[in-house]
């Protein structure tokens, strides 16, 4: 692709390096200082300000809800299906995907490097989740649940 566009010159080839990342993404990025450090080794560590939802609490609850969802995924096989086993599983499996989604979107589009579009991600898998949530609904209240949709798939 670089050869098409007429960037890939010997003589250039200092310039390159930072030509290639947002050729290839196409994507705007806010211009970072070199070796992405801000300051100088003698200015005070200033820490982020502290959020509710990030953290060793965030973290243990997200664990907490992945371990849950071992029992709630077999108990169906060994109890039978309930509304409220089946509801159970499906709102802590949506919220499961969702923290994961998050994580992917913190690490691969950081705010510090792509400012807004951090936000319209995160307000992206929001309404994906929403879109989500309603379809579970709709599937729980018209076909009984996802835990009789794969019974059924199951038997047949």
């Amino acid at each position: 692709m670089l050869a098409r566009l007429g960037l890939y010159q010997s003589s250039k080839l200092s310039t390159l390096k930072f030509l290639a990342p947002s050729l290839t993404r196409g994507i705007k990025t806010i211009p970072q200082p070199p070796g992405y450090i801000v300051g100088t080794v003698n200015d005070a560590y200033v820490p982020p300000k502290p959020h509710k939802l990030e953290g060793s609490l965030h973290w243990t609850s997200e664990r907490l809800v992945a371990v849950g969802l071992v029992p709630l995924t077999l108990a169906p096989l060994v109890t039978g299906t309930s509304t409220l086993l089946d509801s159970t599983l499906c709102s802590l499996l949506l919220f499961h995907c969702y923290t994961g989604f998050q994580s992917c979107i913190t690490d691969y589009i950081p705010k510090r490097v792509y400012g807004n579009l951090f936000n319209y991600a995160i307000y992206l898998l929001t309404f994906g989740t929403g879109v989500a949530g309603y379809g579970v609904y709709q599937i729980q209240k018209k076909e009984g649940g996802i835990c009789q949709i794969i019974s059924k798939v199951w038997k047949a």
